[in-house]
């Protein structure tokens, strides 16, 4: 099973602070995006193994990239994340194919729990 890992957020905080909580695990981030449309091309350039995506972004909204993203490949591994207070939006991810969902600001231990829960 794999473990390359693209991080898309458009707060380069929040990408650091995942990408580190990932790498320090042992995970491969083989890529970053700041919105929906880069998070489109990444993964197609890319082809990781799993998705961190976030809901709120300019440009494309992390759902409407999921929903993107699959029609390219239904099997695509998705965890989303979101801020506090945004339940709608994240049942609304988990019915589009998301497989999880993580709350800002990151635990690692909920990242990682995640993590491992999707691709080992």
């Amino acid at each position: 099973m794999g473990n390359r890992i693209l991080v898309v957020d458009d707060a380069a905080f929040m990408r650091m602070m995942i990408k580190d909580i990932l790498v320090k695990a042992g995970y491969d981030v083989c890529g970053e995006a700041n919105d929906g449309i880069q998070a489109v091309e990444k993964f197609r350039e890319l082809r990781p193994d799993l998705i961190t995506m976030n809901i709120t972004m300019p440009e494309m909204d992390g759902i409407t990239a999921l929903q993107e993203i699959r029609k390219i490949d239904g099997g695509a591994k998705f965890i989303m994340c979101s801020a506090m207070g945004q339940q709608q939006m994240v049942i609304k991810a988990i019915k589009s194919g998301a497989k999880d969902f993580i709350v800002k600001p990151f635990q690692a231990d909920r990242v990682l729990e995640a993590v491992k829960k999707i691709i080992g």
